[in-house]
């Protein structure tokens, strides 16, 4: 992890300081309240350090790992300080998200090597008013200053207003997007998108999907025929399948990940708009239970500040250092 820590600039982390400090402040907060007057981990202070954890939305399972591995610690040392429990604390959180993630190896907003000359295609769901069509902005945007040709393809076709903010930000950073009419197949701009990408040149293709819940069965059916479809053009596509949360949502964004995992093949996460809320911990508790890599998490309304997950950089700001 030291080659991406030594790429992780100055500025970047300076964003996410400020994006996770109000997450910082509260769950610093809640555990000095938990220690307050006692000298050393016992079963009263992990159960309250429990309390700390549910309350700052790391999620009741992980919770309870984590409290498990403090708990063998604490067995093995015989003795524990409080102030050693800051540091114990941020280490078994800091192993627990390594082993959920691929930020050792990121590469950014960069093609990975083994894939094919063929475009490297990106499904992108979840519910409407996640920040996915700002977090596909955000990717175009960065996608193309690596100088990769992008193509944007608008299959959200539900809603009126999910393609006229893609074609914003197609507008924006200046990348080609496709599109139909409102109430047209999803499938079907899907299909023209690819292969319009493929025609262009495209390094990457993002494809927008619509974000509708109210049955699940429906959007499994839907999400389905779209990569289907989309198969008919590239066989390997979508290469990624990546979920973007709400982050300021807390336990919501955890049955938003169970719906969708149970839909498709979510193989990577986004977790947006994590500067506005004291919710932060929630990325604790989605990579660990789902067992899905985060690949970015949004920290600021800039478009730059959509940033590469990194473990050890984000168990730092959440724990203030």
């Amino acid at each position: 992890m030291g080659l991406f820590k030594k790429f992780f600039s100055k500025e970047k982390k300076e964003t996410l300081d400020k994006g996770l400090e109000k997450s910082k402040t509260s769950f610093l907060s809640k555990l000095s309240k938990a220690v307050v007057g006692k000298s050393k981990v016992d079963e009263e202070v992990l159960d309250d350090l429990e309390d700390v954890l549910i309350s700052s939305d790391v999620g009741l399972k992980t919770t309870v790992k984590i409290i498990d591995a403090l708990e063998e610690r604490v067995a093995i040392d015989k003795y524990v300080t409080t102030k050693d429990l800051h540091s114990i604390l941020k280490e078994e959180i800091g192993n627990l998200l390594a082993s959920n993630s691929t930020s050792s190896t990121a590469t950014g907003f960069e093609i990975p090597e083994n894939t094919s000359n063929t475009p490297y295609v990106i499904m992108v769901v979840g519910v409407n008013g996640a920040g996915k069509t700002t977090t596909i902005g955000k990717m175009a945007y960065q996608f193309k200053s690596k100088g990769l040709k992008v193509v944007l393809g608008a299959a959200d076709t539900f809603r009126a207003a999910a393609i006229d903010q893609l074609q914003v930000w197609a507008d924006r950073v200046d990348v080609p997007i496709v599109k139909q009419a409102m109430g047209s197949d999803p499938a079907s701009v899907a299909y023209d998108t690819l292969n319009s990408g493929v025609a262009q040149g495209a390094d990457v293709i993002i494809i927008d999907t619509a974000g509708r819940l109210h049955n699940k069965i429906n959007l499994m059916n839907e999400l389905s025929k779209v990569k289907k479809v989309m198969q008919k053009v590239l066989p390997d596509a979508p290469n990624e399948i990546m979920l973007v949360l709400d982050g300021s949502t807390g336990q919501n964004a955890f049955e938003q990940a169970k719906q969708f995992t149970a839909a498709t093949d979510v193989n990577c996460m986004a977790i947006t708009k994590l500067d506005g809320t004291a919710k932060g911990g929630v990325v604790i508790g989605i990579s660990d239970q789902f067992n899905i890599p985060v690949k970015y998490i949004g920290v600021g309304e800039g478009i730059e500040d959509l940033q590469v997950f990194n473990t050890s950089e984000y168990v730092d700001s959440f724990f203030g250092q």
